[in-house]
């Protein structure tokens, strides 16, 4: 699978670029590798999707500043290509409408098969879905795939999403003549000025329906429960959102589907504690084991390691074991899984035991009489917050 190219190196333009800055570039893009300019040809095609995948990302502040901190994995599925599915010309030419000419035209080409494109009708979105999903670490390792049922408005089966009775068809509105639009030309001191406005009679859909649809009431859409396939990528984080493009509630009258935002929530797991794409775990030895040393072994999101323990261990401190941490959400490297291990004072102990102790006490070994290399309990502590 090829590796996405970067969004701005797309567009031409560096990270600071304005909106404006934006719009200029993409319209140069559009106008290049535009379907009616290069007809039959693929490579001008997917150069044309591209673009405009990464203008949608970088003009919402949203999803640009995700894109900022996380890269393509940041806005993965936020994108028309959203899950596997294939680039949507209808989309682009309806959600760019600004770019491509008042009435979805482009400096005279007629579209690449979109109503709006040629005719300039409206486009009927339908609203964002928002669900939260809880994650293990586990899960947030490896990434994983998720199956969730939601209520979200489908197309209608009866009509097939067009809002019409089975049997009839719509026609074409009189007022706007198909286009979506009225315009008005009105005398003014400064000369004639014409206007254009959304056709109130058919709402700039350029159709009107004459029998509606018993199931939907002519809205092409109901509400019905659907399973939802997601796959969440390794590396996230709580509260980070993923847009899907796509998967949210579908247009009425055969219009442009919303997208699904999930929410993500991380569940609290009974070994370890997160810190960035560190994970953090406590484990403790006895004295004896501090004292002649040991190997231990801790979990991890894997499984199991083992690592040695050297002789005369102070308590607390810390080993690290590389790359057992989580996965950076962009795909660079691992975190680390870091181990706090702490010697075990018991609080209670018979009476050879307590002998023993006192006989061990008296030994000069056993005498506080830290090396000159050891750092300093401040020493230590100015680490610590720097």
């Amino acid at each position: 699978m090829a590796t996405k190219r970067d969004f701005y190196e797309i567009l031409g333009v560096s990270k600071t670029a304005t909106e404006d800055e934006l719009k200029k570039a993409y319209r140069k893009l559009a106008l290049k590798y535009h379907p009616d300019r290069n007809p039959n040809d693929k490579d001008a095609e997917e150069k044309f999707k591209e673009a405009a995948e990464a203008y949608e990302v970088l003009t919402n502040k949203d999803k640009r500043a995700k894109y900022d901190q996380f890269g393509h994995a940041g806005v993965d599925g936020q994108g028309f290509s959203g899950q596997g599915q294939g680039m949507n010309m209808d989309d682009i030419f309806s959600m760019f409408g600004d770019i491509f000419g008042g009435r979805g035209g482009f400096g005279g080409f007629s579209g690449f098969g979109s109503e709006r494109s040629r005719g300039g009708r409206r486009v009927n979105k339908g609203s964002s879905l928002r669900i939260k999903v809880k994650l293990s670490l586990e899960d947030i390792e490896k990434g994983v795939e998720k199956k969730i049922k939601v209520n979200k408005y489908v197309l209608c089966k009866e009509c097939h999403g067009s809002g019409a009775k089975a049997g009839s068809e719509t026609i074409t509105c009189t007022h706007c003549n198909g286009s979506g639009y009225i315009t008005q030309v009105q005398r003014t001191i400064l000369g004639n000025m014409q206007t254009q406005s959304v056709c109130p009679s058919c709402s700039g859909e350029g159709k009107i329906i004459k029998d509606k649809c018993p199931s939907c009431h002519g809205d092409g859409i109901v509400k019905s429960e659907e399973l939802i396939t997601i796959n969440i990528p390794a590396g996230v984080a709580d509260g980070m959102q993923i847009s899907f493009s796509g998967l949210g509630n579908a247009g009425a009258r055969n219009g442009i589907n919303g997208d699904l935002i999930v929410s993500i929530e991380e569940l609290p797991h009974e070994h370890f504690e997160r810190d960035g794409n560190n994970i953090c775990h406590q484990t403790y030895i006895t004295v004896s084991e501090a004292i002649l040393g040991t190997t231990i072994e801790v979990p991890t999101l894997g499984g199991q390691a083992k690592f040695k323990i050297e002789q005369g261990m102070t308590s607390g401190k810390v080993y690290r074991l590389r790359g057992k941490g989580l996965p950076d959400v962009n795909g660079y490297g691992k975190g680390d899984l870091l181990v706090r291990v702490d010697v075990w004072i018991p609080k209670s102990y018979s009476k050879e035991e307590k002998k023993m102790l006192e006989t061990l006490q008296k030994s000069e070994n056993f005498k506080p009489n830290p090396s000159a290399k050891e750092k300093s309990f401040f020493e230590k502590m100015k680490n610590m917050f720097n």
